[in-house]
């Protein structure tokens, strides 16, 4: 929202200075980007006249034109085709100058002298066009400084409003909001009603009364469309942002500037029967305004004729319904549409506009007439006309009503630490526009409809804060007893997970929970994610089923910058179900890493990261819980893995994720030009713990017996080691892999295993026999069990 100091010390005294002002606004929530001056600057341009106009006689496009200044008579060579005898313009006198630094010098043009320069609005830097001279009023007084004539000393403030305040989206709410902080006074005055001359009227039909519960129209004949704008509507609107399109348009949009309420005028001599307010009918096509033409859906609202859709209802209007050149006839439009029935409907559409703006965060419901009589006043003035009388269709139950909230001064004192005097509350308050009733605490509270941001006491005292003003809160440190957080052993802290993968060289990521879908199906196509009603854009259009499209992204977005060593992990939730009522949330873990094992570094050749480094980087996590033993790797297939590179992960048995290397089909269509590595599972199986317990030591001496067994390439060491565990019983302490051989004396299908056995008792020693005994059962076992043999047999 771009403010207009001038415009606004119209509306109630402004005794501070821009800047102050603006800090102000930004201290109460209504953030300043910008304070801008109004116009560039320029110097030595004044309103001037031009009193004869003769051809040059050497230049067929130019013209010797006498130019009156109010103080002297100047010669002017100028080439606007505009120029003429009569034509008030600015000039800048010699030694002015322009934007840009353009110091105007007496010249010579073509032989003829010229003592300084007729000027377009573009060279002044006031608008793009530069088509001809700037035109001014013909009571424009001449030799008056241009700057003063126009009030460009004025400054122009661009609020950055939040969601909440749509309120503040118009003139009168910024007043209103200034006459708060400030204390001025600030009354609005409710602009008067037009007589009707004509008793024409047109049929409204509401049939979509919750999104549409009023609108009101109005029919003015003989509107003399191709009237000029005045100049100072035209800086109005300039100075907020808003392009001039003729004088029925600039009225709405004024009027859309000044109230905040957006307005339309139709064409009537293209509405077939009457208006109705309705939801389009699926496969409906509409031609807008910016020549863009839509297929609706049956959750859009459009104003539509007797025959087809006319507007999309608080967005834009349609082509084919427009006001142009030629009409003569309109049909104004001032309507309250439910910020629910147009939130998210522009931007389904690709569209933006000032009106979708203001509808989806909430206009006053109770303006629509009176901004029906401003906007019909400032037509008449401009373009003339006959104005019928006001046509209104509303349904009173489906519109937002007042409401009323209690609030007391011991809740003050609880949320904001300090006690703001009855007095200040009541003013603040009422300067806000809200009633209040009772001089002292408990007050009850009348919230106008407008604010749709303010339900509950606490909003109230919100309000109250940001008036009074956050710099005047005392800051006091709360007195709170020193209490020791529970901690069970029995889970693993969310932080010390962290803590692991920080440790081994990994960084955090947060990514959004939405997702595109695109690469959702990529890397999780076994489960179909839930599409959001109204999403930010197409890249976040459903829910994660997996943390991997968020990781993946995040890659994609470091290896476009040279980053070449990644490692990545996050916590989240994933969300799985057919719809919202059947959603599964779940804590996951997930990582992903590509690039080298290790830094750079003199000590160590550089390799590729493999499966196993990062298997280890997670049985590191694993064994924070004291259960590593109880989670295992079956080698299993994912669409979205490398076959033969899978690992199903598994907790006593039960899955609970997946480890492996991504698939290559999706390198190129992930636009990866690495080796990616990935692990997801539950978060809850890495969190549960065992609660540790003292075992006892042996005091008898271990025996270690290493075996070379020569296996199959498709059977696992895990189920080497169940194996060899089920059949040594107690006495096996512990066992250990220490090598792997596959080559020359081996079978090209099978691979050798060398595993050590460490044995004791804690009873007794074992002897020779025992332990000879113990090693040829479990060399039996392997044979039956898994078809191995010793190596060398």
């Amino acid at each position: 929202m771009r403010i207009s100091i001038e415009w606004l010390n119209e509306l109630l005294p402004v005794n501070e200075a821009p800047k102050q002002l603006a800090d102000r606004l930004t201290m109460a929530g209504l953030e300043v980007d910008a304070v801008e001056p109004a116009a560039p600057p320029f110097s030595g341009v004044v309103v001037a006249e031009i009193i004869s106009c003769e051809p040059h006689p050497d230049a067929d496009k130019l013209q010797v034109c006498q130019v009156d200044t109010g103080s002297e008579t100047v010669q002017i060579v100028c080439g606007a085709p505009n120029a003429r005898v009569g034509l008030k313009a600015p000039l800048a006198v010699v030694g002015g100058e322009l934007p840009g630094n353009f110091r105007i010098k007496k010249a010579k043009l073509r032989g003829v002298e010229s003592f300084g320069m007729l000027c377009s609005a573009r060279e002044l830097g006031l608008a793009e066009d530069a088509s001809g001279l700037m035109e001014l009023p013909g009571s424009a007084p001449v030799g008056e400084d241009l700057r003063a004539y126009l009030q460009l000393s004025d400054s122009v403030v661009d609020v950055d409003l939040t969601p909440n305040r749509g309120d503040c989206l118009g003139m009168v709410g910024i007043a209103r909001e200034v006459s708060a902080l400030t204390g001025e006074l600030f009354e609005f005055q409710a602009p008067p009603t037009v007589a009707a001359v004509h008793q024409d009227k047109l049929p409204i039909a509401l049939e979509a009364p919750p999104a549409c519960p009023r609108y009101v129209g109005r029919i003015i004949r003989g509107v003399n469309a191709r009237a000029e704008t005045p100049l100072w509507m035209r800086e109005r609107l300039r100075r907020a942002g808003v392009r001039s399109l003729g004088p029925v348009v600039d009225a709405t949009n004024y009027v859309m500037l000044e109230l905040g309420q957006p307005m339309h005028a139709f064409d009537l001599a293209r509405i077939r029967g009457g208006i109705r307010v309705r939801q389009a009918v699926a496969g409906e096509t509409l031609e807008l305004l910016n020549g863009e033409t839509v297929t609706l859906d049956e959750e859009t609202l459009v104003i539509a004729d007797h025959e087809a859709p006319v507007a999309m209802a608080g967005i834009m209007g349609g082509e084919q319904s427009a006001v142009t050149d030629a009409t003569t006839d309109i049909l104004l439009e001032s309507a309250f549409f439910s910020p629910l029935a147009i939130s998210g409907k522009a931007r389904r559409y690709g569209l933006h506009t000032d009106s979708s703006h203001r509808f989806e965060r909430g206009v006053d419901p109770q303006i629509q007439a009176l901004a029906a009589e401003r906007a019909t006043r400032l037509i008449l003035e401009i373009a003339g006309g006959d104005p019928g009388p006001l046509i209104e269709a509303a349904e009173a139950g489906e519109l937002p009503a007042s409401r009323t909230v209690t609030l007391r001064q011991e809740r003050i004192r609880q949320l904001l630490g300090i006690d703001i005097e009855p007095a200040e509350v009541r003013g603040i308050l009422e300067r806000l526009g809200l009633g209040v009733q009772g001089e002292q605490s408990p007050w009850t509270i009348t919230v106008p409809p407008y604010r749709f941001d303010i339900t509950l006491e606490v909003d109230l005292i919100e309000e109250l804060a940001r008036v009074h003003g956050y710099d005047r809160i005392p800051v006091r440190h709360p007195a709170t007893p020193v209490t020791v957080r529970p901690y069970t052993e029995a889970s693993v802290p969310l932080d010390r997970v962290r803590q692991a993968l920080v440790q081994r060289g990994y960084q955090e990521a947060v990514t959004y929970s939405f997702v595109e879908p695109r690469l959702q199906e990529l890397l999780d196509p076994d489960h179909v994610p839930v599409p959001l009603a109204n999403p930010l854009s197409a890249d976040m259009a459903v829910m994660r089923t997996s943390l991997w499209p968020g990781l993946i992204k995040a890659m994609q977005h470091n290896r476009n910058r040279q980053v070449h060593r990644i490692r990545l992990f996050e916590t989240g939730l994933r969300f799985r179900g057919s719809d919202l009522s059947r959603l599964e949330q779940r804590p996951m873990l997930a990582a992903a890493i590509t690039g080298e094992a290790l830094p750079e570094q003199w000590g160590v050749s550089g390799r590729p990261a493999d499966f196993f480094d990062l298997k280890g980087d997670l049985e590191a996590c694993l064994r924070l819980s004291g259960n590593a033993s109880a989670f295992g790797f079956v080698a299993d297939r994912h669409p979205a893995l490398h076959p033969g590179q899978t690992a199903r992960i598994d907790v006593n048995g039960q899955p609970v994720g997946w480890i492996g290397s991504l698939h290559p089909a999706l390198y190129e269509a992930l636009e990866l030009d690495a080796p990616v590595l990935l692990f997801e599972l539950a978060l809850d199986a890495v969190q549960e713990a065992v609660i540790p317990g003292f075992s006892p030591l042996s005091r008898y001496p271990s025996i270690r017996r290493d075996l070379a067994v020569v296996v199959d390439q498709r059977v696992s060491h895990a189920q080497v080691k169940a194996c060899v565990r089920q059949a040594a019983g107690e006495l096996l302490k512990d066992l250990v892999l220490f090598d792997v051989y596959a080559g020359k004396g081996i079978s090209e299908s099978a691979r050798s295993l060398g595993i050590g056995l460490i044995l004791q008792d804690f009873s007794r020693t074992l002897n020779d026999s025992e332990t000879e005994e113990l090693i040829n059962r479990v060399i039996e076992r392997l044979r039956q069990d898994l078809g191995a043999q010793l190596r060398g047999e």
